[in-house]
């Protein structure tokens, strides 16, 4: 081996790399701790970057918007506006909407819970006598069905007991976890506004950060290496841009389409059980089994035909809204096999939860498509291409 100057600044960083691996291998929790300093000292910009991510998605046809609005008109004076202008409605659109989940979805979710609980006792009574009728007409049919035996009182006592303790228990932790992370209350404020205000600054900047990213790494990488950074870089970001526009707008919809139709079916609990459908629609393959298993069993104790009906109902519009409207308003938002978006779900679920749940998907159609061009170009190098 040539010992040249390259080679031995190779050495030492290997060396060095080994020596720190060694050292985190054999003590654990300094590791961890320093890990955690670490990660703490960045929140703020990790949190600012995944916000400027979110709020860039909205920006950009928003500013497609702005463009479109002045016509012929459009000049170098709403170009120089373009920016803070439209970053200032995108804002204020995402920060409506959490207005609005908050202070309006939120009081009325707490509301349907709390008039579900007071009704339990004579909904259990109606089903049981429901499910005896249906008992007796099987029976003189021949089919044998179990016999309803429910205390309703006691099991209005247990969810009532259920709601306190775990749901303060819930909220408490979600607390002290947030607080614990960014060490005190104040530093949880303050790292939030910091977030907010770095994620602004990316986003008036990022043509600019862009142009000072590609520099950096041209100056520190071969051309080789360089575009292909680049590449991956630029197939990241649409991927996520995609999965995300996409997801939301399938939210959306079909948020928008099950209120309008359980308005027309009179259908009990429209608003909180539509905006549930449409949050679980963003957790890909498993949300519409949550959202119409809570949906059903809200309903259950109102009328158990009309819960039947819901469940038929969401199916087909899902069915509808699947395979006829969504790939024509956004396509196939990450071009990833359905197998491959089962995997990523089943496999980012256990190992983060409801987060891995969500970046699970791009993040497998990102290793996808460089796993798809890597095997493409071999098979090219040996003429195996068809």
């Amino acid at each position: 081996m040539n010992l040249n100057r390259k080679t031995m600044k190779q050495l030492a960083l290997l060396i060095t790399f080994a020596l720190v691996l060694y050292w985190g291998l054999n003590h654990p929790g300094q590791a961890g701790k320093l890990l955690s300093s670490v990660f703490a000292l960045f929140l703020p910009f990790v949190l600012g970057g995944c916000l400027a991510f979110l709020l860039n998605v909205l920006l950009r046809p928003v500013e497609r918007g702005w463009q479109r609005a002045w016509g012929k008109k459009y000049g170098p004076r709403q170009e120089k506006a373009k920016r803070p202008v439209c970053l200032l409605v995108s804002t204020l659109l995402v920060a409506g909407v959490l207005f609005a989940l908050c202070f309006i979805v939120g009081p009325a979710l707490k509301d349907s819970v709390v008039n579900f609980v007071s009704m339990l006792p004579d909904r259990l009574v109606q089903l049981e006598a429901w499910w005896n009728s249906l008992v007796a007409f099987l029976e003189s049919h021949a089919i044998h069905l179990p016999a309803f035996s429910l205390d309703a009182e006691a099991i209005q006592e247990r969810i009532l007991v259920f709601l306190q303790t775990y749901g303060e228990a819930f909220l408490n932790s979600t607390i002290q976890t947030t607080i614990g992370i960014t060490s005190s209350l104040f530093s949880l404020v303050v790292n939030l506004v910091l977030a907010l205000v770095f994620s602004l600054y990316l986003l008036a900047q990022k043509e600019t950060l862009g142009r000072q990213t590609t520099k950096v790494l041209r100056a520190l990488c071969s051309e080789k290496w360089a575009n292909r950074l680049l590449e991956v870089g630029q197939l990241t970001n649409r991927t996520f841009s995609n999965f995300v526009t996409g997801q939301l707008t399938e939210a959306v919809i079909l948020g928008s389409l099950c209120f309008v139709g359980m308005l027309l079916f009179r259908l009990p609990y429209a608003g909180v059980i539509s905006v549930l459908i449409g949050f679980t629609a963003l957790i890909p393959i498993f949300g519409a089994f949550i959202g119409i298993g809570v949906g059903a069993f809200l309903i259950l104790l109102v009328s158990p035909v009309q819960a039947l009906w819901f469940v038929l109902f969401v199916v087909i519009l899902q069915q509808l809204e699947g395979n006829l409207i969504y790939p024509r308003v956004v396509g196939k938002s990450v071009g990833l096999p359905g197998i491959w978006v089962l995997v990523a779900v089943t496999i980012g679920g256990n190992a983060f939860g409801l987060a891995g749940m969500l970046i699970s998907v791009p993040l497998c159609s990102v290793l996808y498509a460089l796993a798809r061009q890597a095997i493409n170009t071999r098979l090219v190098k040996k003429g195996l291409t068809s």
